[in-house]
C-alpha cells in the first residue's frame, strides 16, 4: 500500500475511534441527566415545567459536545491538515 493509502486508512481509523470515544461521554451524561430528571419528577410532579425546561436546556448543551466531536472528525476525514506534509509540493 502506498504512503498516501496508509495515511488515509490511519486517518479513517483514528476518526472513527475519536467519534466513538467522543460521543461516549455525552451519551452517558444524557442518560444520567434524564434519569435524575425523572427522579425529580417522581418526587415533585408539580415542578414539571421547571424540571423539563432545565432538562431540555441541559440536554441541548450536552448534545452540542457530540456535534463538536462530529465536526472535528469530519475535518480530519475530508480536509486533513497533515495531508499537505505528505503530498509532494507542485
Amino acid at each position: 500500500m502506498s504512503e498516501l493509502g496508509e495515511f488515509s486508512l490511519a486517518s479513517t481509523v483514528v476518526a472513527v475511534l475519536g467519534m466513538a470515544i467522543g460521543v461516549l461521554g455525552p451519551a452517558v451524561g444524557m442518560g444520567i441527566a434524564t434519569s435524575r430528571a425523572l427522579e425529580a419528577l417522581a418526587r415533585q410532579p408539580e415542578a414539571e415545567r421547571a424540571i423539563s425546561r432545565a432538562l431540555f436546556i441541559g440536554l441541548a448543551m450536552i448534545e452540542s459536545l457530540a456535534i463538536y466531536v462530529l465536526v472535528v472528525v469530519l475535518i480530519v476525514l475530508f480536509r486533513n491538515p497533515l495531508l499537505a506534509h505528505l503530498l509532494p509540493a507542485p
